[in-house]
């Protein structure tokens, strides 16, 4: 059976304080992806996945939610969701090998827009002109980032991680489309758990397609990027027991900063002014979206409590 989520501790400080340190964290494990530049995309994705077991495994032990915790009511459920976001995973990693940090970073921010989309035609929540509107201004983004890629032709190096990188986008917001089906019936144990599980057992499908053994620095990199991977999913979880989801949304544009340092120092790249106005864009949309989703909550509370007191 699956366990209770843990109960919300009111301190936003705290939360963000969490959120900040995961994206970073996130960011960093990016890089590490990209430095072993040689190494395949269905690699990455094995150690990512299985060196970040043993931290999760640690966490949910010391949180007394190993192994009772990750017990689960939907198997098929987990199975579902740990495809697609495997596969979300793989293509960013491919992605990086094409582009730049900062713009891989860039297009991925179009996810939450492309969430809205796939709630709207598989959950059925409705999109009004305010939501329309932030989908309508990130797709402008994205497409001014992607324009100058695709400009080089369709089968350009470019174009392709362009292409790599928006199903990456793609396939997450479907990930988190089934993740949201899975609140209140699924621990976020059991989810980061079997997640974590599919994605490394997934991974091993992709040895026939090339795998290569690492030097000793590229073994670094990808052992450094799965455990802390592992570290930031849980400074991630961590944070929404402390903040909720509007608050610490913001915070995560943070990692087009990270990026854009990491970019320019490590991998000498420089960004384009189409690749900034096009982030400024996507991160606009992002922000407005979280602005009225806030609003749309604290109405809902609003009548909650209005039809609380009515019933007095």
């Amino acid at each position: 059976m699956a366990t209770q989520a843990d109960p919300l501790i009111h301190s936003p400080v705290r939360g963000i304080f969490l959120m900040l340190s995961a994206i970073t964290v996130f960011t960093l494990m990016s890089a590490f992806i990209k430095a072993a530049e040689r190494i395949p995309a269905g690699e990455a994705m094995f150690f990512r996945a299985f060196m970040a077991l043993p931290v999760i495994v640690a966490w949910l032990a010391w949180k007394g939610a190993f192994p009772g915790g990750i017990g689960t009511n939907d198997v098929r459920a987990h199975a579902v969701r740990g495809i697609v976001g495997s596969i979300a995973m793989g293509l960013g990693f491919a992605g990086l090998h094409y582009l730049p940090l900062p713009e891989v970073t860039a297009i991925r921010f179009v996810t939450p827009m492309i969430l809205l989309v796939l709630a709207a035609l598989l959950l059925g929540e409705r999109l009004r002109l305010i939501r329309i509107s932030a989908v309508a201004l990130g797709f402008v983004g994205v497409i001014i980032i992607v324009a100058p890629r695709l400009s080089a032709g369709l089968g350009s190096r470019e174009a392709f991680g362009a292409l790599l990188v928006l199903g990456s986008a793609t396939f997450a917001a479907l990930a988190q489309v089934f993740v949201k089906g899975m609140a209140g019936k699924e621990s976020t144990a059991a989810i980061v758990f079997w997640f974590s599980v599919t994605a490394t057992v997934l991974s091993l499908f992709t040895l026939p397609f090339g795998w290569v053994w690492p030097t000793a620095q590229e073994a670094a990199f990808l052992v450094g990027a799965g455990f802390i991977g592992g570290i930031g999913q849980i400074l991630l979880t961590s944070s929404y027991r402390f903040a909720e989801a509007g608050v610490l949304a913001p915070f995560t544009y943070v990692s087009m900063l990270w990026s854009l340092l990491i970019g320019y120092v490590w991998f000498n790249e420089e960004p384009t002014w189409q690749m900034l106005l096009g982030a400024a864009l996507v991160i606009a949309a992002g922000v407005a979206i979280v602005l009225r989703e806030r609003q749309l909550g604290s109405q809902k509370t609003a009548r909650r409590k209005v039809q609380a007191k009515g019933l007095q």
